[in-house]
């Protein structure tokens, strides 16, 4: 039990972050972005996006894909059935938090101001 207990810790210590939070919200709207549209999306930057989307991919709750120098992430669901059950109630819950909505919409103005077909760097303006 007290490897189970641990375990949870470890789990419920990676969603209590509003970093880790927002960027899993994103995520679950969308199949896949990238790292430069979670940075512009939150106003973080590279190193935070970076490191924070390390810790969720190490949990097990992202995926990354690489494409030349840029990486892109995708939300998984747990192979844990009480960590599944967490994250499903996290995300049905955000969607009533008040910053919800705005940021799903910053993102959106970002994903359709910007060149899909450029680079991110390209896209922030570098």
């Amino acid at each position: 039990m007290e490897v189970a207990v641990r375990a949870v810790a470890r789990f419920l210590k990676v969603l209590a972050d509003e970093t880790r939070l927002r960027m899993l919200w994103l995520l679950s709207n969308r199949r896949e972005l990238c790292v430069c549209d979670l940075m512009q999306a939150l106003g973080i930057t590279q190193s935070k996006a970076s490191r924070h989307l390390a810790t969720l991919r190490h949990a097990g709750l992202v995926v990354d894909r690489r494409e030349g120098t840029w990486t892109h992430y995708s939300i998984v669901s747990p192979q844990d059935e009480m960590e599944r059950a967490l994250l499903d109630t996290l995300c049905a819950k955000l969607v009533d938090h008040p910053d919800s909505g705005q940021l799903l919409q910053d993102l959106q103005r970002w994903i359709e101001s910007a060149n899909r077909d450029a680079t991110c760097m390209t896209r922030q303006g570098r």
